[in-house]
């Protein structure tokens, strides 16, 4: 009776620790379970948060990108000074011409190709004009210009208006550099009944257009007629 007794008890106790088992593993694989899926969840998300941040970054930088550009226009249009388009009618720039009381070693520089005009003040530009030289003809092979080049001064001729009846062709106030009332810095051209000559004056600052003399916008002519003083330097390259 006793080892009947004895196995019953074992197998009794083999029962129990089969049934402990199962209820652990009943258990334990749902925590299995779970613990996968979150961590695929933890996956995704940090894959997600990376890509928002990479997008979030991106947004900065391109942002960042357009506002330094508008902040560049901004400050080229603040500081641009040449007046643009070209108005023939106007003063080349946007800022007051310069007080030459109050400028040292002043003197007129030239560039026919650039079709420019520089008050200088030393080796300081303190005022661009548009202009526009004698236009170009070929010469032994080389391209020269009707306008002359070299070192010339300031001379006491000048005037409100004039006409030119050999080249049909007049303008207003002028002031010689060369030859004594040849060779002048005048406004764009006008017609024998006063009035601009429309096509040519466009061209102002564009391309070489006159028969030798630096054509100017209207007020620049006029400034340079009631300013510059006989003796100034002026120096004409190509």
């Amino acid at each position: 009776m006793e080892k009947r007794s004895e196995r019953i008890e074992r197998q009794r106790k083999l029962k129990w620790e089969k049934l402990h088992i199962r209820k652990f593993d009943f258990i334990l694989l749902p925590l299995v379970l779970l613990g996968l899926f979150g961590y695929h969840q933890l996956g995704h998300t940090a894959q997600v948060y990376a890509a928002q941040k990479q997008a979030a970054e991106v947004a900065k930088k391109h942002a960042a990108a357009e506002k330094a550009a508008a902040k560049k226009a901004a400050s080229a249009k603040k500081n641009q000074i040449m007046r643009t388009p070209i108005n023939w009618k106007e003063p080349s720039e946007v800022k007051p011409y310069p007080d030459l009381n109050k400028v040292s070693d002043f003197w007129v520089k030239v560039k026919l190709k650039k079709n420019r005009t520089y008050l200088m003040s030393g080796n300081k530009v303190i005022y661009t004009m548009y202009s526009s030289g004698g236009m170009y003809h070929d010469q032994n092979g080389k391209k020269v210009s009707d306008t002359p080049t070299g070192t010339f001064h300031i001379q006491k001729e000048r005037g409100d208006e004039f006409f030119n009846q050999s080249l049909n062709e007049g303008a207003k106030y002028w002031v010689s550099w060369k030859d004594h009332g040849v060779y002048l810095f005048h406004s764009v051209p006008t017609l024998e009944d006063g009035k601009f000559n429309i096509p040519e004056a466009e061209k102002l600052g564009k391309e070489p257009a006159s028969h030798g003399c630096i054509r100017l916008s209207v007020p620049d002519a006029k400034w340079m007629m009631e300013h510059l003083k006989e003796g100034t330097k002026v120096v004409i390259e190509n």
